[in-house]
């Protein structure tokens, strides 16, 4: 595929708001993730929370998109000049050549949880103020963000779980070698709920502590929640200030399990490989590689063989779950804006609260940061199921 300039990109997590905040904490090794405090969850756990969502107030026109997923959504469009990248692409290519593709797992589905919960206790009726079209509905994420960015293109959401805002790059690419659009905003927006935290809980997935990815000794996954964004533009019409760009994008699903993905990887695998010849690169080429490294036994062990089968022992991998907490469907644009902090300021971040590697793992993980130049990197997003997506993102030639 040809290049994509990202020409704008910002991240919101457990770490903070804005690329700053996100980089600093990765570069200072001070995890995002906090003991569960959430009123809508009485769990033993760490979750990555976004502070001060209670506190955003969307824009009074817009006020109907109102829940805790549309509030996140907003918070992180504010940072890294964002809107205003948006606007002067918006110039230069009109409204309607812009399209705008996001990811989600769950959407605002807090909302319903509560509107549930006050429910009239005779008639069972869900109050008035609920409204699932502008906040549960999956579309409503995305829709909301096209009108607060004045885009008027094609537009839509994914929903495939913890690579929902992976598979966003990829359906970018596509709308735009068609010729359906001239640049994209791509990204994602999960928020935290109870039906995730409750439902990870009931799978014995979470663990009570911080998340250690790869760790011999890890328990599961911890929960977090996130919003970010990306700007896509061809090389020859985009912006040259930023050199950053996506190089390739690899697909696949696992067709295996309902939730379990293949044993050894074989999904995993193909989309790696997808990723690498879509960019035209070999495994030599990749200078790091972003896991998907959620901590749980399963998922970890998968991704392992997959990695050092095409991989070997020679690249250096790690998880940054353990500083934002897995963002699920905003993973995905979550670790492409880590990917591209790496690439811009030079480093490749160990996995944090991991002490000892897994003994049977056979890629090489890394477990303290390293300040290098950061060529490409490979970042990987596996959905609950198989449904796989890994991107490449370095500097276009």
């Amino acid at each position: 595929m040809k290049p994509l300039l990202l020409s704008a990109f910002t991240a919101t997590n457990a770490l903070g708001r804005g690329n700053a905040a996100t980089f600093n904490a990765l570069r200072g090794r001070q995890s995002g993730l906090r003991p569960c405090l959430l009123p809508f969850a009485d769990l033993d756990t760490h979750v990555g929370e976004v502070a001060g969502l209670d506190e955003v107030s969307l824009p009074p026109h817009l006020a109907h998109y109102d829940c805790r997923n549309n509030r996140l959504a907003y918070l992180g469009l504010q940072h890294d000049g964002f809107l205003q990248a948006v606007a002067a692409a918006r110039e230069r290519y009109g409204a309607g050549r812009i399209a705008v593709i996001l990811g989600t797992s769950t959407s605002g589905i807090l909302q319903t949880e509560t509107a549930y919960r006050q429910r009239d206790p005779v008639t069972g009726a869900l109050p008035e103020w609920y409204d699932y079209r502008y906040t549960h509905n999956i579309f409503s994420s995305g829709d909301f963000v096209r009108h607060i960015l004045q885009l008027t293109g094609p537009a839509y959401v994914i929903s495939t779980a913890c690579s929902s805002s992976a598979k966003v790059f990829a359906s970018a690419q596509r709308l735009m070698a068609l010729g359906l659009c001239d640049a994209a905003v791509v990204g994602g927006v999960d928020s935290l709920c109870a039906t995730t935290l409750y439902g990870f809980s009931s799978l014995e997935l979470v663990a009570r502590g911080p998340c250690r990815p790869a760790d011999a000794n890890r328990e599961g996954i911890s929960i977090g929640e996130a919003a970010g964004y990306a700007l896509l533009e061809r090389p020859e019409s985009g912006s040259r200030g930023n050199a950053l760009a996506l190089l390739g994008c690899g697909e696949s699903s696992d067709a295996y399990h309902m939730s379990s993905p293949h044993p050894e990887g074989a999904g995993a695998l193909l989309a790696m490989q997808r990723a690498l010849t879509s960019a035209g690169l070999d495994p030599g080429d990749i200078d790091y590689i972003n896991l998907h490294g959620t901590a749980s036994k399963a998922n970890d062990a998968v991704e392992d063989r997959a990695v050092s089968h095409l991989f070997g022992n020679d690249t250096p991998c790690g998880s940054t779950k353990g500083w934002t907490g897995h963002t699920l469907g905003a993973a995905g644009i979550t670790e492409a804006v880590i990917a591209c902090l790496c690439i811009e300021r030079g480093l490749i971040p160990g996995s944090i609260n991991t002490s000892e590697v897994d003994p049977a793992f056979m890629s090489r993980v890394v477990l303290e940061n390293k300040e290098q130049m950061v060529a490409r990197v490979l970042s990987n997003s596996f959905g609950f199921g198989g449904n796989n997506c890994s991107l490449v993102f370095g500097v276009s030639r």
